[in-house]
């Protein structure tokens, strides 16, 4: 039976125009264009409740997303479900990755491994994902992250490697 009380509704814009920047910014001038409010965030932010990014958030080779867990992010057992813990990370993995591209290259994730420390629950800490490039060559990057609360407390750590598509 639905509780009508646990309901949630939430707008995203046209991506078209970001679509478009993207070829003529750099990574880090793109990102900051989101933050600023020049164009519009990825869907995949408001669909799990990201907070806003803030410009310091993306330097180069780093970026940084929060996320304060909710209820519609919990699994079956009652904590955040393992595919929240991974799209958080690849999301700040990637986009430290992409902090250092020059306008016209974009980026995929080839791999992506994480582990889940300790569970995230409905009402906890506010968390932060922070991504940081290890080592990029021509054709690939590779960065790694972790999941913490304002403590330092880790709730998880990863490492992505992405394909640089030139």
């Amino acid at each position: 039976m639905t509780d009508p009380t646990r309901q949630r509704t939430y707008t995203w814009d046209d991506m078209t125009p970001a679509l478009e920047a993207a070829r003529r910014l750099s990574g880090l001038e793109y990102l900051h264009a989101i933050v600023r409010g020049e164009l519009p965030p990825p869907p995949i932010g408001r669909t799990l409740g990201m907070e806003p990014g803030r410009l310091e958030d993306f330097t180069e080779g780093r970026a940084v997303f929060r996320l304060k867990p909710q209820e519609f992010h919990h699994n079956p057992i009652g904590s955040v479900h393992g595919g929240v813990f991974a799209t958080l990370l690849d999301s700040a993995l990637a986009c430290a990755v992409h902090t250092t591209l020059p306008a016209g290259v974009g980026y995929t994730t080839l791999e992506l491994k994480f582990n889940c420390i300790r569970p995230l629950l409905a009402g906890g800490p506010e968390v932060q994902a922070i991504g940081q490039v290890v080592a990029a060559t021509r054709q690939t990057a590779i960065a790694e992250g972790r999941i913490v609360d304002d403590a330092g407390k880790l709730y998880a750590h990863a490492t992505t490697t992405c394909l640089l598509l030139r």
